[in-house]
């Protein structure tokens, strides 16, 4: 009922979202005199808030035709290498005589970008795919909307992603690296070690972990807390809702991004309130910049999408309420993931001092968990200063965090006998 009545409320604001686009061109054009006054000005800020405030944002582009490598431009070229109805696989392939100029190598190590499947689409992680493409073949897996899955296609549950990570990393081929984002971690960890007791060839020659609750219960945060303060039969009652038609995912189950979003925003409701106000007064004002920075975060932000019912109650049972990974008891397919199997993967963890959705020890514990990595193959790194999105965006990423994960991810390519695979530029 709450899905059918929010498309109901975002359709029937449709008159006024037309009104506001029709007085904002009409304030904003070069041909109306009182344009440039106080009073259009304020006029055409007002218009235009009402607009951003009540439009559906849909998921973003990538905007990665181009990237800078060494103050040279490089055009990338987007390719999908695989695809199931729940992700799909997608390489950013380099162009070769570009790399030249930028005086890099056309083959580079291959590296898996696992976005996280927690509200908002992988292109929050441009800035983190553009600063791996520096050194890097870089793959990311981009989720699909849930509700844009029709219910032919079945479920998508814990162990789905865990079979999906291991599928996109075997269509990588042998020894590439693995970076798993916020989420990600539990299900990319599992997947490690189920895919290391197999001595499966296409196991990664490393892991990265980047803000991930690996073991939620140390420093837990509001987030945490909340899962951890409702039963789990709150969860199922309040948070999951039925797709309603026209979307092809109709009569599916689903845990509504919007619901994600109101969680995050209440969060921090006083940030957001006073980021739209400032944004008013520099529309009023003129300042593009200002008004740019705004719009292109919130364009982001704003754009949500569906998780499945059961991917994220078992999420929450799994990772915040019963911990199964670090307590050694999750089990995938009938068999127990045992984290002591992984031996040639390297292990780096990334954590932000100011974290406040994953607090600082819940990534750094997998090195307890995997005893039997050597320890010149693993690498803990806590970020002075940044909370959870510095960790993986933004000026501290590219300057202190990155560099140290290409070396990670260096170090352990020299240690591995990898054989050619697609990892060359396009």
């Amino acid at each position: 009922m709450l899905y059918s009545l929010h498309e109901l409320a975002y359709h029937s604001a449709s008159p006024f979202r037309i009104g506001a686009q029709m007085a904002r061109q009409f304030w904003n054009s070069p041909f109306n005199p009182a344009a440039d006054t106080a009073v259009g000005r304020t006029a055409f800020a007002s218009a235009e808030l009402f607009e951003g405030l009540t439009r559906r944002y849909g998921k973003p582009a990538w905007g990665l035709e181009t990237v800078t490598i060494n103050d040279h431009t490089v055009r990338t070229t987007e390719q999908v290498v695989w695809s199931s109805p729940w992700v799909r696989l997608v390489r950013f392939a380099r162009h070769i005589g570009d790399l030249k100029r930028a005086g890099k190598p056309a083959a580079a190590p291959a590296v898996l970008i696992v976005a996280p499947l927690s509200g908002h689409y992988a292109t929050l992680l441009r800035g983190t795919l553009e600063g791996f493409l520096q050194d890097h073949d870089v793959y990311v897996a981009d989720w699909v909307n849930a509700r844009q899955v029709p219910m032919l296609e079945g479920r998508f549950d814990f162990s789905d992603y865990i079979d999906h990570v291991r599928d996109m990393l075997a269509v990588i081929g042998p020894r590439a690296h693995v970076v798993g984002v916020c989420q990600p971690g539990p299900p990319v960890l599992a997947a490690c070690a189920l895919m290391a007791e197999d001595n499966d060839p296409n196991r990664p020659a490393s892991m990265t972990f980047m803000g991930s609750p690996i073991d939620a219960r140390l420093s837990p945060t509001e987030t945490n807390q909340l899962a951890e303060a409702r039963p789990f039969a709150w969860f199922k009652s309040n948070m999951i809702h039925t797709v309603p038609w026209p979307y092809p995912g109709f009569g599916r189950r689903v845990y509504p991004g919007f619901v994600q979003l109101f969680s995050f925003m209440s969060m921090n409701e006083e940030r957001h309130i006073d980021a739209h106000r400032q944004y008013f007064e520099n529309l009023v004002n003129g300042d593009g910049d200002e008004t740019t920075r705004h719009e292109d975060f919130y364009n982001e932000y704003l754009s949500v999408l569906d998780l499945t019912e059961e991917f994220y109650l078992q999420t929450i049972d799994i990772v915040f309420q019963q911990h199964l990974l670090p307590r050694g008891l999750l089990e995938h397919r009938g068999r127990t993931v045992d984290l002591t199997k992984i031996t040639d993967i390297g292990l780096m963890t990334v954590e932000g001092e100011k974290d406040d959705i994953s607090g600082v020890g819940q990534t750094q514990a997998a090195h307890g968990l995997t005893p039997n990595i050597a320890e010149d193959r693993r690498v803990l790194y806590v970020q002075p200063d940044v909370g959870h999105y510095g960790v993986f965006n933004g000026r501290r990423f590219r300057d202190e965090i990155y560099p140290r994960v290409r070396d990670f991810i260096t170090a352990n390519e020299s240690l591995c006998a990898v054989p050619e695979r697609a990892k060359t530029a396009a």
